[in-house]
């Protein structure tokens, strides 16, 4: 029965969102907004959480701000950039791709395919190399001399 129980309430529970009541605006279309805004926007603090999942002070100082700019008129776009310029590219949980973050995203590729050219001229150079001299009757007797002693 109490296995019962607990699954039921595990079932129940969603996932703990930390938008507060006093946070929501009247509006369901302007606070369904807001929401889809806040889950797009990294939240300072906790790094690898949006602004809608996270707890932290200046997460909720950051959600306010974007229902301010939504309440003052503003589009999606702008309130993001609104936020990106006061806070840098990092507030982004999926960064644009341009600018200083180009750079970011063509290292990985360019340096794998720098390390493959010269991994593909090392193994030329290897190959290339002049072959072994082939060792004297001499040489080739004292081998044979170590080989059957061992």
């Amino acid at each position: 029965m109490m296995r019962a129980a607990v699954l039921a309430f595990a079932l129940l529970a969603g996932p703990a969102l930390a938008v507060q009541p006093d946070e929501m605006l009247g509006d369901p279309a302007l606070e369904a907004r807001a929401r889809a805004i806040s889950r797009e926007l990294r939240c300072l603090v906790c790094r690898n959480e949006s602004i809608d999942d996270s707890s932290a002070d200046l997460a909720r100082d950051l959600r306010l701000l974007v229902r301010e700019r939504l309440l003052q008129g503003d589009s999606d776009r702008e309130v993001i950039d609104y936020i990106v310029a006061r806070y840098g590219d990092f507030v982004l949980l999926r960064p644009r791709m341009g600018g200083a973050n180009l750079v970011l995203w063509l290292a990985a590729p360019a340096l794998l395919l720098a390390g493959g050219a010269v991994a593909v001229l090392w193994l030329r150079r290897q190959g290339s190399r002049a072959p072994a001299t082939p060792l004297s009757a001499e040489e080739r007797a004292r081998l044979e001399r170590i080989l059957k002693d061992g």
